[in-house]
């Protein structure tokens, strides 16, 4: 659901657009984007009236007051300024009873939305003069964000740095200038490492194309960027043995995910049933009851309910040792386990031998489904607390889904995580799943909401198309 309304003021004009980006029985999560169309903005205060006593329970990039329906909201120390011809973005989750319409108006610092485009007159008076059409028109094309920032660098900022930090379309550090991930061609089995464009970019496409020309090329190892060798790469067999040569799961097909970063071409893992990675002896990843932290990007449409589509910390003999040897984010709509609202897909947690939507065995109403063609998944635990988040990765904030204690089931509290890490499997190398993977990183402590919600600003920041 989305409205659009432009906004007017002395020598200024704005477009708000508000989009609620998920519902579920009694909430939602939504998203405002503030497009400034006329002279520079240094800090803004955005105000409308909540039609139907919704109510804001959590709000990110910004501050906020609410009073019955009015809310106002106010931006934070790193968004204040909004040049001509830029935006800002801010999120929020909701409750709501009954119906959920959206807000009739908007108002930018006092002045109310009118659709016109406000000028300063000869005189100094303001006139009101609607334009047809905005004076300035955003990019279509994103841009780097600026600095050089990139996901590593905001956790390292936060205190909970990278302790792998897997991608195939960019750079998640801004620094880094190193290999993304190797493929494999069939027509001689020679290898060729993509590595990106420039220092923190994309990756360079152009490179896999050329060396894959007219033959089938396989993506053999996705490269870890944290500087501890976290690399994954063919899953060996397991519990479950997997359908190549020796046990081991098939490899991506290299172009099977095509997709576009910072205005690039890049390209995904396309994880079909049989296809996995892993690393069953990483450096730094959390073990015990360590505290961690994990996302990853995800084609939010390309899913099954197979077991297990996973990213993150597993066991290390690939094998199932019981309640608690996991945490890693999966996505699908698999209901053998857990489950949350609607009829999926869902972020949940495999902590094995369960797939977690809160703090329940099985059903949990507050995680969603939740399916954008770009999906951002959070999960996180330390010592008797976990979470889920997840967002649009194109637009907007995040949800916080689930925030709590640990599975009212036993065997979850103290945990007990190996270290392993795979990508598309089950811990015990089950197989069945489908998805597609773009980048993930895990993180050496528990990372503050805060910290997510610039890693998610800088992710939208990089175009996913």
């Amino acid at each position: 659901m989305a409205g659009t309304h432009a906004a007017s003021a002395a020598a200024a004009g704005c477009q708000v657009t508000y989009t609620v980006a998920s519902e579920w029985p009694g909430g939602f999560n939504a998203s405002v984007n503030v497009n400034n169309l006329g002279d520079p903005i240094d800090g803004w205060r955005l105000t409308w009236a909540f039609p139907a006593g919704q109510t804001i329970t959590q709000l990110w990039n910004g501050s906020y007051t609410q009073s019955g329906s009015q809310v106002t909201v106010t931006n934070v120390s790193y968004n204040g300024a909004i040049p001509s011809g830029g935006s800002t973005e801010f999120g929020f989750n909701g409750s709501f009873s009954g119906s959920n319409p959206k807000p009739a108006s908007f108002a930018l610092n006092g002045v109310t939305c009118t659709g016109g485009v406000t000028s300063p007159s000869p005189g100094g008076s303001p006139s009101a003069s609607p334009s047809a059409s905005p004076s300035r028109t955003p990019s279509s094309t994103p841009s780097p964000p600026p600095g050089g920032t990139r996901p590593c660098d905001i956790y390292a900022a936060g205190g909970t740095p990278c302790v792998a930090a897997h991608s195939t379309t960019r750079a998640l550090y801004g620094s880094y200038n190193g290999p993304l991930y190797q493929v494999r061609r069939s027509s001689d089995n020679t290898t060729r490492d993509i590595g990106v464009l420039s220092a923190g970019g994309a990756a360079n496409a152009a490179a896999q194309d050329s060396f894959c020309a007219n033959t089938t090329c396989l993506i053999t190892i996705i490269y870890d960027q944290s500087g501890r060798n976290n690399r994954l790469t063919q899953a060996p067999p397991g519990g479950f043995s997997g359908p190549a040569p020796g046990g081991y799961d098939n490899l991506a097909t290299a172009t099977k995910a095509p997709t576009t970063v910072y205005g690039s071409k890049a390209y995904g893992v396309y994880v079909d049933p049989g296809v996995g990675y892993r690393n069953n002896n990483t450096n730094g990843v959390a073990k015990g009851d360590q505290p961690e932290g994990m996302y990853a990007i995800f084609d939010g449409t390309h899913y099954n309910g197979g077991c297990c589509f996973d990213y993150g910390n597993a066991e290390t003999n690939s094998r199932d040792n019981g309640n608690g040897t996991m945490e890693a984010i999966y996505f699908g709509n698999i209901k053998v386990w857990g489950y949350g609202a609607g009829n999926g897909p869902w972020i949940m947690a495999d902590l094995e031998n369960g797939l977690f939507s809160g703090v329940n065995q099985k059903y949990n109403a507050g995680d969603p489904t939740i399916s954008h063609r770009y999906l951002t998944a959070i999960i996180k635990g330390e010592p008797n607390h976990w979470a889920i988040r997840g967002g649009n990765a194109q637009s907007g904030g995040l949800g916080t889904f689930y925030d709590g204690k640990r599975p009212n089931v036993s065997g979850y509290n103290p945990m007990k995580k190996e270290g392993a890490i795979i990508l598309g499997i089950g811990g015990d190398n089950s197989h069945g799943a489908a998805g597609t993977f773009y980048e993930g990183v895990m993180t050496s402590g528990y990372p503050t909401n805060a910290t997510e919600d610039a890693v998610q600003a800088n992710i939208v920041a990089a175009g996913y198309r």
